[in-house]
């Protein structure tokens, strides 16, 4: 299951959360009760095998 980043938009504390594909996605802040945002960050990637490079 990925793992999904919020920041709370009212007190800026960001939470890490395992969830499924077809839950919910998270919409309170469990420390404030303020709104919360889904943060999109870049996948690593690692390249395997000799057509990558010489």
């Amino acid at each position: 299951m990925p793992t999904y980043e919020y920041v709370c938009t009212k007190c800026g504390e960001g939470l890490e959360v395992v969830q499924s594909f077809s839950d919910d996605p998270l919409t309170k802040c469990p420390a404030c009760k303020g709104k919360l945002r889904k943060l999109f960050s870049p996948a690593g990637i690692v390249f395997k095998g000799s057509g990558f490079y010489k």
